[in-house]
């Protein structure tokens, strides 16, 4: 049997065309009685734009590498910057600001609110903004409508399909006008033929907004579609 063995990461240097740069990340944990090394001295670039897929085995850092990314939570060692921004040592404020007009997330249990209507979950993602109610509105229906889904404002999640809602889920993350998209197994919960529907949405959202866009994935049919692939296991980041 042939092992396939996961090549370095190449030595790339962050700058002004970088969206992520991470160097020396480490984040470790208290689980019980031991300590949980999830990540173990990460370097890693991701250039603006591109598409990312990270995969890996369960409890191998993926969900903690996203977490470094999304600037919700911070490494115990080493530096994770936003574009220039450093989030391993901004103020809470400062990363509350950079999820809610930096960063859109796109996650597996869509986590739509079940009384609200598609339109009023997309708007949900204007909670801590100042934008004018009519201006929400306005981006609200734009967002929608680039999902296709401007048909099925009204409707509660409960009439949706689960790719529908996944939908209404990728518009409120776009709704905010980020330039990073983090999507933590967007298929995961769809059948195949639903999974590349969303697969296309993504890419083409990608390439008309200019997004950088990270997809965490088991599926691999999903990562071959993306431009790079990395791999972590044990806290460690390789190319694939």
């Amino acid at each position: 049997m042939t092992t396939t063995i996961p090549t370095p990461l190449a030595t790339t240097t962050g700058g002004p065309d970088a969206a992520f740069t991470l160097t020396g990340v480490t984040k470790t944990y208290r689980q019980k009685k031991r300590t949980v090394e999830a990540l173990r001295g990460v370097d890693l670039v991701i250039p603006r734009g591109q598409l990312v897929a990270v995969q890996g085995p369960t409890g191998g850092g993926k969900s903690t590498l996203l977490q470094m990314l999304g600037a919700l939570d911070r490494p115990t060692s080493g530096s994770v910057k936003l574009g220039a921004q450093e989030l391993a040592t901004a103020s809470d404020g400062a990363l509350a600001r950079a999820r809610a007009t930096e960063i859109g997330f796109v996650f597996q249990g869509f986590n739509l609110i079940p009384t609200l209507s598609a339109a009023e979950n997309v708007e949900t993602a204007f909670a801590d903004s100042s934008l004018p109610r009519d201006a929400r509105r306005t981006r609200v229906a734009a967002a929608l409508e680039s999902v296709g889904l401007a048909e099925r404002a009204e409707h509660l999640p409960s009439e949706l399909s689960g790719g529908q809602q996944q939908r209404v889920a990728i518009a409120r993350a776009l709704v905010k006008e980020p330039r990073v998209l983090l999507a933590d197994e967007p298929t995961g919960a769809l059948d195949e033929v639903t999974r590349d529907e969303i697969m296309t949405l993504l890419e083409g959202v990608w390439r008309e907004r200019g997004l950088t866009l990270v997809i965490v994935t088991h599926d691999s049919a999903v990562a071959r579609r993306a431009e790079r692939r990395l791999y972590i296991k044990a806290g460690q980041v390789s190319e694939r």
